[in-house]
C-alpha cells in the first residue's frame, strides 16, 4: 500500500515560511516542464502552462519571466524516485536542474518526491477529458503543489496545537 502522505526528498532550501510570496512548483522532464503556482497565502495552487522545452539558455529566461510576473518567493520540484526509493536518472538531473535554479534565481528551492503524481496527473487528466502531454505535466506540478501546501498545512496546524496544551 502506498501512503498518500509523502516524505520530503532533500532540500537545497526550504521554501520561505512567508505567506506572501507564491510558491512555482515544477514537474522536470526532458521535453517539457510543467508548472503550478500557489495562491499568496499558500492555501491553493492551480497548473500554469507548461514549457516546451528548448534549451538551457531559453528555457530559464522563460522561467525568469514567470518567477518576476508571479511574484515567485520559493520554488519546488519533483523528485522523480523509483517506486523502491531509490535515485533514478531523471531524479539526478532534477537535482541538478534544482540546484541551477538556485544559483540564477538566488531563491529557496526544494526537491520533494514526486512518485505517482504523474500517474495521478493521468487519471484525472483522463476523467475531466483533457489532453495528454503539456496538460498531463501541468497537472502533475499542481499535484506536487497540493500535497506540499496540505502537508505543511498539517504541519502548521500541529505546532498550533502543540502551543495549546
Amino acid at each position: 500500500m502506498v501512503s498518500s502522505t509523502r516524505p520530503t526528498g532533500t532540500a537545497t532550501d526550504a521554501p520561505s515560511s512567508s505567506k506572501s510570496a507564491r510558491i512555482l512548483a515544477i514537474d522536470y522532464g526532458r521535453k517539457r516542464i510543467g508548472l503550478a503556482i500557489s495562491d499568496e497565502v499558500g492555501l491553493t495552487g492551480q497548473p500554469l502552462a507548461a514549457i516546451v522545452r528548448k534549451n538551457r539558455r531559453t528555457d530559464l529566461a522563460r522561467l525568469r519571466d514567470i518567477v518576476k510576473q508571479q511574484g515567485v518567493g520559493a520554488i519546488l520540484i519533483g523528485l522523480p524516485l523509483h517506486m523502491s526509493g531509490k535515485s533514478s536518472e531523471m531524479a539526478t538531473e532534477a537535482t541538478g536542474f534544482a540546484a541551477r535554479l538556485k544559483n540564477e534565481f538566488g531563491l529557496p528551492v526544494k526537491l520533494r518526491d514526486e512518485r505517482l503524481t504523474s500517474w495521478e496527473a493521468e487519471q484525472m487528466a483522463a476523467e475531466l477529458g483533457l489532453r495528454k502531454n503539456a496538460d498531463i505535466d501541468s497537472l502533475a506540478a499542481a499535484i506536487l503543489l497540493r500535497e506540499y501546501l496540505d502537508e505543511t498545512a498539517s504541519d502548521e496546524k500541529s505546532k498550533h496545537q502543540g502551543r495549546r496544551r
